[in-house]
């Protein structure tokens, strides 16, 4: 894009601002300006490479804005995974119906029992033998 193109495209997106900053109001100043000395062409020239540059950062900063969106993304798409699977545990353990979705058992009494669990100061044994049950049930239904 050649500069003059370039200068025309950007002071009519300057024009278009509600509050262009004075850096932004002295370049418009001075393109509009028929003749030019020396001095206010030096300025010109200066305040063009500013307002390049800021259109370049200003693009920096949309190019990571998007980075970290697509990253949020990913790891929201991650945890549902996860919770996905966690439901699919219920499902397999038989305490959620597979068509429905809906607990086969109490909500409360299912969330009561869950909770116990997760407080229980269970023996490395017991949870050794959970651990056999439940791969044998995964695996058996993976296998089907």
């Amino acid at each position: 894009m050649t500069q003059d193109k370039w200068l025309n495209e950007r002071l009519a997106y300057i024009r278009g601002l509600k509050a262009p900053n004075d850096q932004q109001r002295l370049m418009l100043i001075l393109a509009e300006k028929g003749t030019l000395s020396a001095d206010e062409s030096r300025k010109l020239n200066a305040l063009i490479r500013a307002e390049k540059a800021a259109e370049r950062a200003q693009k920096a900063r949309a190019d990571v804005a998007r980075i970290m969106n697509a990253e949020k993304a990913l790891l929201r798409k991650a945890r549902d995974h996860e919770l996905y699977q966690s439901a699919g545990l219920l499902i397999l353990a038989g305490l959620v119906d597979t068509k429905t979705g809906i607990p086969t058992m109490d909500k409360g009494e299912l969330l009561g029992a869950l909770v116990s669990l997760a407080n229980a100061n269970t023996p490395a044994e017991k949870r050794a033998e959970w651990k056999a049950r439940g791969d044998a049930l995964m695996a058996s239904k993976s296998a089907k």
